[in-house]
């Protein structure tokens, strides 16, 4: 009798809805936007409260938000609705700036790319740029999916930031790192980067010196001891002042079977290695 009792109640309880995953051409979302038109992706469990917070994660230099799939699942298993943004990411800032004598040439730069200012060496309309981008694809996702919540991420053409954790690797945690200089995001992660320098001595880049708008209480950073650029990573870390216990170190020798590939085979592991899963798990942290 009890087995049959406990099957009726397995019978009667319903399955826990899978994650709806969703792709966003820019393209589409905004007509105004002419390259780097691979699609965002969007994962996201439809039962999620309607105020859930929102991640935003940002690839590397010539990354695909496709290729952040198990980081994006990971991300929206802990309550956000998370997107893998797709941005202009080409060239990187450190193929630009640390021959450019000016020292706010990253910072420039950086501004150029997140907010569509006005910078020669990354030239692109503003609607290129990452947070207009981010603003279109939450309109696109809120006629298309009415009542789930995407524009509550929004106030006007303004993201809320206080709702929206941002993300990345290498240039993507370069941008996200910028973005979290200047606003009061619910929390900043960033994965190997950024390593901005200037000067001979590479001495740290200006702008990660300067004042947070996000708490340091909300950042959270990681890099692999074996990357080639962990000097220039630690440098970075301590001018833009994380708490060395929000510091993550990966050790791991690579997956079985993974060949090293490129000259910097550990940098971008860090969001690819699923035994990685409890470090994002508590980087991110809750999103509901």
């Amino acid at each position: 009798m009890k087995k049959l009792a406990l099957l009726a109640l397995l019978l009667a309880t319903p399955l826990a809805a899978a994650p709806q995953v969703t792709r966003v051409v820019p393209s589409v979302a905004d007509p105004a936007v002419k390259q780097f038109d691979e699609p965002s992706l969007v994962i996201a469990d439809p039962a999620l409260p309607a105020d859930a917070a929102l991640a935003v994660f940002l690839t590397g230099t010539g990354g695909k938000p496709e290729n952040t799939t198990s980081m994006l699942e990971t991300i929206a298993g802990q309550g956000y609705r998370a997107i893998g943004l797709e941005y202009n990411d080409v060239p990187a800032v450190m193929q630009v700036c640390p021959t450019d004598p000016d020292p706010d040439c990253s910072a420039k730069f950086r501004d150029a790319r997140a907010f569509g200012s006005d910078f020669a060496a990354t030239p692109n309309a503003p609607a290129e740029a990452i947070v207009p981008r981010l603003v279109a694809a939450l309109r696109w996702l809120d006629k298309q999916q009415p009542g789930i919540g995407w524009g509550r991420y929004l106030d006007g053409n303004t993201p809320r930031w206080d709702r929206i954790a941002i993300g990345g690797l290498s240039q993507g945690a370069g941008m996200a790192a910028y973005i979290a200089k200047k606003y009061p995001l619910r929390r900043v992660v960033l994965f190997s980067s950024p390593w901005d320098f200037t000067g001979a001595d590479r001495h740290p880049a200006p702008w990660l010196s300067l004042p947070s708008a996000t708490p340091m209480d909300r950042w959270q950073a990681a890099y692999n001891q074996r990357e080639n650029t962990v000097p220039l990573i630690r440098a970075a870390y301590r001018a833009l002042r994380i708490p060395v216990d929000q510091i993550h170190v990966f050790d791991l020798d690579l997956p079985a079977g993974m060949q090293p590939r490129g000259p910097n085979p550990y940098h971008p592991i860090g969001i690819r290695d699923v035994r990685y899963r409890p470090q994002w798990q508590a980087m991110f942290g809750r999103g509901s």
